[in-house]
């Protein structure tokens, strides 16, 4: 386990740190009962029900049991029943085709009701995996209906690795995904899973808990790199991408 820069971890900054992991972590009790959390209006829109990748997903999802899934997924990752958002009203999937995977934007009326657009393109090209994929994309863009973003500064990568680090943790990663050395150019925040497997890699250094702080951290505030990793690890981030470096 890293130690904080020039500190112990149990005065100065790494006392800090402790303090706020254990805010964050909330008692030591069993997992919250599922009626605690706020589940918002769930519905599936469906622009061409002839297309191919439609037929896919209802061959392999339940709408609502696996939205209420994510949404559940998502939240007991990320937040504390005392401190999940409440502000989203409703989440719809959209399926239709185009290309790339997936996106995730407040409707045109108000950013309270949300809209995940699902390329039935990319279903149907993983059909021969497809209900583990929708699964895992669904969860990763459920992520962007509640994960905080520090008010819109948070750099990109950042918020893409933490949607990422909830797909990973709930073992609904692709096949392709690999734990490997980052090579010089990297930075931390490349995004997806490279950033991912960072987040996974500080948790497994500091606990559970410590990306949730994280999000926690860029929830009323702009974002100040120094601040949020200092506050919650006790350490600079570029000196935690560098022992993560040397894990390898």
């Amino acid at each position: 386990m890293p130690s904080p820069e020039g500190h112990s971890r149990t005065n100065g900054v790494g006392l800090n740190y402790l303090k706020c992991l254990a805010a964050f972590r909330g008692p030591r009790t069993r997992p919250a009962a599922q009626h605690l959390w706020q589940i918002p209006r769930l519905s599936l829109r469906v622009k061409d029900l002839s297309n191919p990748g439609v037929a896919t997903f209802f061959k392999n999802i339940k709408p609502y049991d696996d939205m209420r899934a994510a949404v559940l997924r998502v939240l007991q990752c990320l937040y504390l029943v005392e401190t999940q958002p409440r502000n989203i009203a409703s989440v719809t999937l959209i399926l239709r085709d185009f290309d790339g995977v997936a996106h995730t934007h407040g409707s045109a009326a108000n950013d309270a009701d949300k809209e995940i657009h699902f390329s039935t393109r990319h279903i149907q090209g993983s059909e021969a995996r497809a209900r583990h994929e929708i699964l895992g994309v669904l969860t990763h863009e459920m992520v962007h209906c509640f994960q905080y973003n520090a008010k819109g500064t948070c750099p990109g990568g950042f918020v893409e690795g933490i949607a990422d680090f909830v797909r990973l943790r709930a073992s609904l990663n692709p096949p392709h995904w690999k734990r490997s050395l980052p090579s010089n150019s990297d930075n931390w925040d490349a995004g997806y899973e490279r950033t991912a497997f960072f987040l996974d890699w500080v948790e497994q250094q500091f606990g559970a808990g410590v990306v949730r702080a994280l999000n926690e951290g860029m929830r009323n505030t702009k974002y100040d790199n120094g601040r949020v990793w200092r506050d919650v690890t006790g350490q600079s981030v570029e000196h935690l991408w560098s022992a993560y470096k040397m894990s390898f």
